[in-house]
Formats: C-alpha cells, structure tokens, sequence
C-alpha cells in the first residue's frame, strides 16, 4: 500500500442525551476522521481522543497535533505491506495511541479492501454477532437511573453498564439489583477511587456483578492486586493495560480477572488482538470497550469483538444509542438477542455520509504528495 494522501477531519457531534462519569458531564463528542488513500484505494479510519482530558491525557487538540506535525508527513509516499507495520513506523512516538490506532484503523481498511476481505476475516474473528451491552451514565437519582435502565432493557439491552463514582455508587448499584435481580450488571469507576477508600465499594462484592471497572488510578496495577484479593466480584482494568506488557503484568500480579480491551486506548487493533491472544492464553475473559465512536470506530470494534476471547458483553450499542445523526451511511442495529451482527463487507464494511461529515467537521487538514 503506497500511501499518497490523508485528510484528517475534526468532528463535535451532538450527543442524543448528555453522559456523565467520574470525569465529568458532556453533550458533544470531539474525535479526528482519518481519511487515507492508497494505490487509489480510500480507508476510514477513528481517534476517539475526545476534547477534554479526562479519560486520557490524549485529547482531540494534541492528536491533531501529533498527527500534523509528527505522524503523518513521513507516511506520505511510505509503501506498507501490512497494516501491522505500522507500528514499527511510529514507535518512535512516545505514547499517543489514540493517534496511532486512527491511522492504523484506515490501513485494514484499505487492506482488507485490497484483498477483498472484511475485517473481522482479517482478524481471525468467529462469531458473526457479537453480544453487546449498554453502558449508563451517572444520573441525578437512583429513580432517575432506574427509569433510564428500564428503558435500555424494553429495547432488548441484556446486559447494563452503569458508572459510579464516590456518592453515586452503592445505593444505585443496590436499588438496580433489587429491582432486576437476574439482570447482567456491571459498574466502571473511571479510577475514581484510592485504595484507601475503596471499603466503600465493599457491598458490591454481594450483588452478583459481572465486573468491578477500574476503580482505582489509571496508572495503577499494584493496588488493583490488592484490591482484587479482598473482592470475589472480578475487578476488571480498562484504563491501566495500554498495551500486552501491561496485560502481562496485570495478570501476573493477579490484579485483574478481566480486562476490557478498547483499541484506541491500546494504540489499534493489531495490538489490541495481541492483548487478546494473550488474554486467551491465560484464561482471562476480555470485553470490547466503547469510546462513544461514530460509525466507523464501531466497525471496527465489532470485528475486533468476533474474536473468539470475547466473552463479555461490550460496549457497542447500537447506532441509535448515541447520535442525532451519524458520520457512516450504515446504522447497527440491535439485535433481538442483545447482540449486533459484525460487517461482513471489505474493510471495515462502511461507508461515509459525505452530508452529514460536512455538517460536524470543524476543520481539516489535508497531505498528498
């Protein structure tokens, strides 16, 4: 694949219903669009750094920056064979996976266009649909959450998400599981506790939760292993594994029993398949994380989601789930068996809604040769 031009676009799009979690409330998304063309033949692909840095210190201003100044004017013109090389291209880069798994997105893309394979073939994927699930953000009160989870599960959601932070977390998580004893319920702190004061969570450990999410600090393994010694519910890293050396470790501290995999966060999706294979060989359940992605992050996930150690309902609601209106032409559905059915066309099977991508792009960038 000889690259010759990539546009990068810069979307805000509106959110159907604002999203709150420890890190705070918001209405619209920011994410870059990675628009590549190679031998003729154009790929998409998605940085879900969003606009803040809450979840990450990536955000949607310094992976423009990395991608103008550093990422992308030496990819121009540079022959790649496989998408997978490409992280041996950008390794000097210090961090800013977010940035890398955009452009590596767009490289399957084009890749499995060329060879006329889906993504999930390309991956190795098994299962044609994934389970998903629906993640619920922080609301005002445990009645408000409950009519909010109602609402999920009439549209066929089996399994529910809900984000807790100090205040907002045992008496909601409690009030659900009374209410909807037998539903499939998890919570994700966002690191929003210290080991110090993590007792607190100590009357989840009788709730029957699927997982305890990262509830300590992002950067954070060791406490984790000493916090999973005192939980019998899985405690489960999202934040902390940004890539297999850190899966590895996590798992040899015993500080995790599952681990959610996001390939934004991990740097793209040849390594987030590592983190899987890995995983899979240890006997460590993973589950596909969500970054509030449009259209074209979410084919991805659901091919990355089809590998067979998938074995956790993942984030990756429907299309309706999130915006007013969507960058792809393709909307996903949901299932009646709560599952979304991955694209079975070249690439990342989608296609892009040249009058919606207008209407949120707030600038872009274009390198050619």
């Amino acid at each position: 694949m000889k690259i010759e031009k990539i546009t990068l676009y810069h979307l805000r799009m509106e959110l159907k219903t604002a999203f709150e979690t420890s890190f705070g409330r918001i209405k619209t998304r920011d994410c870059i669009l990675v628009e590549m063309i190679a031998d003729g033949v154009t790929g998409y692909g998605e940085c879900v750094a969003d606009r803040d840095p809450g979840y990450s210190y990536e955000t949607s201003g310094t992976a423009w920056h990395i991608y103008c100044d550093f990422m992308i004017p030496p990819l121009i013109g540079k022959t790649i064979d496989h998408p997978a090389q490409f992280q041996e291209l950008v390794s000097w880069i210090n961090g800013h996976n977010m940035a890398k798994a955009g452009v590596e997105m767009a490289l399957w893309d084009i890749y499995g266009k060329q060879q006329g394979k889906s993504l999930m073939g390309l991956l190795g994927g098994e299962k044609l649909q994934v389970p998903v699930g629906v993640s619920v953000g922080i609301q005002d009160s445990p009645e408000a959450l409950v009519k909010v989870v109602e609402a999920y599960l009439k549209e066929g959601y089996q399994r529910v998400k809900i984000k807790i932070k100090p205040g907002k977390d045992v008496i909601e998580t409690s009030h659900l599981r009374k209410l909807f004893p037998d539903l499939q319920l998890q919570v994700d702190a966002n690191s929003a506790y210290q080991l110090k004061d993590a007792h607190q969570l100590k009357p989840l450990d009788d709730l029957g939760l699927l997982l305890i999410e990262q509830p300590l600090a992002s950067d954070d393994i060791w406490d984790h292993s000493r916090l999973q010694a005192e939980f019998k519910t899985p405690i489960c890293l999202d934040e902390s594994i940004l890539n297999q050396r850190h899966a590895r470790q996590a798992i040899e501290m015993k500080a995790t029993k599952v681990i959610n995999i996001k390939q934004g966060r991990v740097g793209g999706l040849s390594e987030g398949s590592a983190i899987h294979d890995l995983c899979q060989q240890h006997n460590i359940p993973v589950w596909c994380g969500g970054m509030l992605e449009t259209g074209v992050g979410r084919a991805a996930n659901l091919a990355l989601a089809s590998l067979p150690n998938f074995t956790l309902p993942g984030d990756i609601s429907a299309t309706e789930r999130y915006y007013l209106e969507d960058i792809t032409n393709e909307m996903f559905t949901l299932n009646p068996d709560s599952t979304v059915t991955v694209p079975q066309k070249p690439g990342l099977g989608i296609t892009i809604n040249t009058r919606a991508l207008e209407q949120v792009t707030l600038c872009q960038q274009v390198f050619s040769e």
